[in-house]
């Protein structure tokens, strides 16, 4: 065959869709308008160590000291060129421990305009590997990279065989990245190419079919695009590697979250952290759910005062990110690092009387246990009731039919448990990570938490063979 010939066959080939028939929209109320605001400027922005597993933080400021945008906070126990920077300006003001004096949170009282540090403007392309990585090193970007195997901040001395971009989310009432690009589809761009020099191999950008229409994806640079189309969890970047170039043992693959690349972007463009990004408000109990603009890290009290459906803070549930892998923060809690969502829902602290006994219409069941079925389009106000404790772990098959990778995940959960690292190879854990396995989760009728098992296991894993 002509070379011309394998050029155009390979063209059919990644012009086709990627069709996953397995997994699970949830539906659930609350999903944003698109309308944008920009939101009053937070006193309060907050750096959370837990967002970046796995690193053990030492701390380079001391309380009452100033810092710019772009400053040191704390660096990696483990690797001190990992550092930590500041999202805004302003003072040093407290650290908020947790058990046994772990950090969770380094909080920064804000200045009411931003200095920065100058890390230089530069054109990517004219830049080395080793370059661009010292200057994502020094401006404390490098964290916006993360790694599979593991699911934790890539080791900069490592070379990728690919780098993953997803540039839609299928999670509950998930942020449009579509609407969230406009007017910012150069600086985009510039982050693409940041990332294109990171590796000899290609960056994948996975747009969603047929819902993406901005060019600044269709027609996106330096990248090979991919077009997928199916439920929960097809914009999971797991659930795309599986499906465009799977990791096999000793393989690594970076991932760089959508709105971090539009960071990367202003790094070389302007030569500063600009830390800005857009998040969605959502879920059943705010009363007008919307977008925001917001600076990375900032407290979600101005965004959620006044516009609750109560004042009884107790009965309600705030997450930084999406329902079913988000963390759990207070109302004037901080937006998490990797999160591009808030969502509030009612707090299931108030027992079901006689629970799946009574046939409630206005209930959600993703089995046929409830005849939610029969309606498909009902949008429902869920809470986090459990409805039930922990029960022996049995094979139903529920969990092949929302998780769409050719693994084993009950076998894979079970060799987690007891500890069998031969075997949690053989069954695929180098490709999964905890958010893989949230619906599992969610549909499971044993009430297990696979999500906390899976980071159980890649743990186990890392610390074998590292």
């Amino acid at each position: 065959m002509s070379l011309k010939k394998n050029e155009s066959l390979k063209k059919a080939i990644m012009s086709k869709t990627i069709k996953l028939r397995k997994g699970l929209n949830i539906p659930l109320k609350g999903e944003a308008e698109k309308i944008l605001n920009t939101a009053e400027r937070s006193s309060l922005y907050a750096i959370k160590p837990p967002d970046f597993h796995g690193i053990v933080p030492k701390l380079l400021v001391k309380e009452g000291e100033k810092v710019k945008a772009g400053s040191p906070l704390f660096y990696n126990k483990y690797d001190e060129k990992i550092i930590f920077t500041s999202p805004v300006s302003g003072k040093f003001k407290e650290i908020v421990r947790g058990e046994k004096r772990k950090i969770l949170e380094v909080i920064i009282e804000a200045d009411y305009e931003d200095s920065y540090i100058d890390f230089g403007k530069e054109d990517p392309s004219d830049l080395s590997k080793d370059d661009i990585i010292e200057k994502l090193l020094q401006s404390g970007l490098w964290s916006t990279v993360t790694q599979r195997p593991y699911s934790v901040i890539a080791n900069p001395k490592d070379t990728p065989k690919a780098i993953f971009v997803s540039a839609f989310d299928t999670s509950p009432l998930a942020p449009d990245f579509d609407f969230i690009l406009n007017g910012q589809e150069e600086t985009f761009q510039t982050g693409l190419n940041v990332l294109k020099k990171l590796t000899s191999g290609k960056v994948h950008l996975s747009i969603n079919q047929p819902k993406t229409f901005n060019k600044g994806l269709t027609n996106a640079k330096n990248v090979e695009v991919h077009k997928l189309k199916g439920p929960h969890p097809a914009g999971n970047v797991g659930i795309q590697i599986h499906h465009i170039d799977p990791i096999n043992s000793g393989e690594i693959v970076w991932c760089v979250d959508f709105q971090n690349v539009i960071i990367l972007g202003r790094l070389f463009e302007k030569g500063i952290y600009d830390a800005r990004k857009i998040i969605n408000i959502t879920g059943s109990e705010i009363l007008k759910p919307r977008y925001w603009r917001i600076i990375q890290g900032a407290s979600i009290q101005n965004l959620v005062e006044n516009n609750l459906t109560t004042d009884n803070y107790e009965s309600l549930r705030f997450i930084s990110g999406n329902v079913l892998t988000g963390s759990k923060i207070s109302k004037d809690g901080f937006v998490g690092f990797y999160d591009s969502q808030v969502t509030v829902i009612p707090e299931g602290n108030n027992p079901d009387f006689l629970g799946w006994l009574l046939p409630k219409i206005s209930k959600y069941s993703a089995s046929r246990t409830m005849p939610s079925f029969l309606n498909p389009w009902k949008k429902y106000r869920i809470n986090t009731n459990l409805n039930g404790g922990e029960r022996p772990f049995v094979v139903t098959g529920k969990y092949e039919k929302v998780l769409p990778m050719d693994i084993l995940p009950v076998q894979l959960l079970k060799a987690i448990i007891i500890n069998d690292i031969e075997l949690m190879e053989k069954l695929g854990i180098y490709e999964v990570a905890p958010e893989d396995f949230a619906l599992c989760e969610f549909i499971c009728t044993s009430k297990i938490e696979a999500q906390s098992i899976i980071r159980d296991g890649l743990d186990k894993l890392q610390k074998e063979f590292n």
